[in-house]
């Protein structure tokens, strides 16, 4: 839970040598930034999209390789963008292409994390998918703007690994004791990855809601906030974490806030129901999006 010290914190309060590796960050891909503004139109012509992603070989190859996946369940392979913008829909595939364009900087293997080469980028996507269905099986008005927070919401773990792996071995102590992560790693590096994801979704200009998300989707608990983001990524993630054998199952660091599910009218049944979905959709992702 977030106590009230952690939502007064300051940036002051954070080394300098972490806040010198936000701000050289590198911006949200040029790429990124079209698609998404894209998102927010209404009438999107597919020719508009195709002209982004022919700029970018690399990224159209991703674009393709990624809807080709089982996880999005195109009836058979694509070879052509347009082709796929036709099956998918156009906003369905320009979020497809804006979870793409994020493969340059959520590609690469995160040290202090454990995370092996597109491991980051594969769980990113499983959560913001995750994310939208939740929030359009429940009807919530958020539902159509989740997927970029619930995206983005691990961002930090590529400033913070190696941070991480440099007192490692205090963190996993704090951890063996029962501490969960995201907290051992505040307490050790007076910052967590959640808060340097919300610094560098700050530093790209990106909308207040998404931020917010992004800070606490850890502890989306007694926020003042009136919008289901944080609790919505919270909720994904956690979803998309768990693996579904006895022992996590049952792991009290699995069990979502009580109060999270009251707010998203989501009972321990319906929980179970997204819990198995989350699990395959993961698995669909893995099998399909190998990396070196």
């Amino acid at each position: 839970m977030a106590t009230s010290a952690e939502k007064t914190q300051t940036i002051s309060d954070i080394p300098n040598k972490i806040l010198e590796k936000v701000s050289a960050f590198p911006s949200m891909p040029k790429a990124g930034v079209k698609l998404r503004a894209l998102l927010s139109e209404k009438n999107v012509s597919i020719d508009e999209i195709e002209k982004i992603l022919r700029q970018d070989p690399g990224l159209a190859a991703n674009v393709l390789r990624l809807a080709n996946s089982a996880f999005f369940g195109l009836p058979a392979k694509v070879t052509a963008l347009k082709q796929a913008i036709m099956l998918l829909g156009v906003k369905r595939f320009s979020k497809i292409a804006v979870a793409a364009s994020t493969n340059k900087i959520m590609g690469t293997a995160v040290e202090g994390y454990g995370l092996s080469p597109g491991k980051l980028w594969l769980h990113s996507i499983a959560v913001s998918t995750t994310a939208e269905a939740v929030a359009k099986n429940r009807k919530l008005d958020e539902a159509e703007d989740c997927f970029t927070p619930a995206l983005l919401h691990d961002l930090g773990k590529l400033v913070l690994g190696k941070f991480v792996k440099a007192e490692q071995s205090q963190i996993d102590s704090l951890v063996e004791k029962g501490v969960p992560f995201a907290i051992a790693e505040k307490e050790v590096l007076k910052t967590d990855h959640a808060e340097i994801g919300a610094l560098i979704l700050s530093k790209w200009s990106l909308p207040d809601y998404l931020i917010e998300a992004v800070r606490w989707h850890h502890y989306p608990v007694g926020l003042e906030n009136s919008n289901l983001h944080p609790e919505i990524v919270y909720l994904a993630n956690l979803l998309c974490h768990s693996d579904g054998d006895s022992e996590s199952v049952e792991d009290p660091l699995n069990k979502p806030y009580s109060s999270v599910l009251d707010r998203l009218r989501i009972d321990a049944e319906q929980y179970e129901v997204f819990a198995e979905k989350a699990r395959n959709w993961m698995k669909k992702l893995s099998d399909a999006l190998t990396f070196e």
